[in-house]
């Protein structure tokens, strides 16, 4: 476990999850990548029965805002979820290199950097905070002039009801809260990356 690194599960807390390609190289830089990602999303939300509240995917990142999963708990769904879109996109790459490269070079490099920044979100100013900064970060990095031009947000299914690739703030199955103790998952007495303090 990388040193330092502490989280929090088991606080019905929503997860504002950030993750990055390796070594910020864009593996999200085309429409086909991000609407297979979005796939596999959708996919995962299901099996492990999660609420997706908002996400964002940009050319080498990807911001989520989950409830913690009915089944496993966020690390488990982000690691199940980045290996098969790894897998996929290898698949894919295998088929689209010739024979000829392939020699030269048999193993491609990793999509995703090792771990994930999770930030508990305890509050619904928090929620909303989280939420502008996601959808925005399209408009920042002037990838579109407006929000709702960035296909591959939530954007468009909070302004405009557009279903799209994820349910977004949609559950198909009965709730059901499963009290568990909190659980602190680190080695020694590190202090915790995700947060100083609760505002």
């Amino acid at each position: 476990m990388t040193k330092g690194l502490v989280r929090y599960y088991g606080t019905q807390d929503l997860h504002f999850i950030t993750c990055s390609c390796y070594r910020r190289q864009p593996q999200l830089h085309t429409a086909k990548r991000r609407d297979l990602f979005l796939r596999i999303l959708e996919e995962t939300r299901r099996k492990y029965r999660f609420v997706v509240h908002g996400y964002v995917l940009m050319p080498e990142h990807f911001h989520l805002l989950i409830t913690e999963p009915e089944v496993g708990d966020p690390s488990v769904v982000m690691k199940v979820f980045k290996q098969r879109f790894a897998r996929r996109l290898n698949q894919r790459r295998k088929r689209t290199s010739s024979a000829q490269t392939a020699l030269w070079d048999p193993t491609p490099d990793p999509v995703w950097q090792k771990r994930f920044y999770d930030f508990n979100v305890w509050r619904e100013r928090k929620r909303i905070e989280k939420l502008r900064y996601l959808h925005r970060n399209p408009v920042k990095r002037g990838l579109v002039a407006q929000p709702d031009q960035w296909k591959w947000s939530s954007f468009r299914a909070y302004v405009y009801g557009e279903p799209g690739l994820v349910r977004v703030n949609f559950q198909e199955w009965p709730l059901e809260i499963k009290r568990r103790p909190v659980e602190k998952f680190d080695t020694g007495t590190q202090r915790p990356l995700i947060r100083k303090e609760r505002e």
